[in-house]
């Protein structure tokens, strides 16, 4: 049985930006790091890469985790900062924010662009920004109670008798 997501994956090419982004602007907290160098087989294998080498930082931030991962070899070619959203692959991750104002003004003024300002009051709102490598983040601040609320979790764990 599935019980959902734990972690979103992203290869990057500078660690140090990436980290500057996703632990330092949007305050998830680093729980375990990593590399490997060639010749591992059993990794090789799961990634699909002969040869592979490549650091890995593992960040949390409340209800899921997003592993960062910066490939030595081979090395990852350039994502286009531009991809339109409607290219097939994932297409944005989404955090959940209380003050999206607020947190839209910070990124902002830390060089983080967005496509649009964020959407009028409702049940919720929310805007699509790009990390520092092009990535597609979506902020999200529910209003009122909704069936996509963050809140409404742990009630879904509590009926299948698993932790959040």
């Amino acid at each position: 049985m599935i019980l959902g997501i734990h972690h979103v994956s992203i290869s990057v090419r500078d660690m140090a930006r990436m980290l500057a982004f996703y632990r330092d602007l949007t305050g998830f907290e680093v729980v375990d790091q990593m590399e490997w160098s060639p010749g591992n087989e059993r990794i090789d294998a799961m990634v699909g890469l002969p040869g592979s080498s490549a650091r890995m930082v593992m960040l949390n931030g409340g209800t899921c985790y997003i592993e960062l991962f910066e490939y030595l070899s081979p090395v990852s070619q350039a994502n286009d900062p531009d991809r339109p959203v409607c290219d097939a692959g994932l297409t944005h991750l989404c955090l959940t924010v209380d003050d999206i104002d607020a947190d839209v003004a910070r990124l902002t003024a830390a060089g983080i662009r967005f496509h649009a300002p964020p959407g009028p009051a409702g049940a919720f709102r929310a805007v699509y920004g790009r990390d520092p490598e092009g990535n597609i983040f979506e902020l999200i601040q529910f209003m009122e109670d909704h069936p996509f609320a963050a809140a409404r979790l742990g009630a879904a764990a509590s009926r299948r008798g698993t932790a959040v």
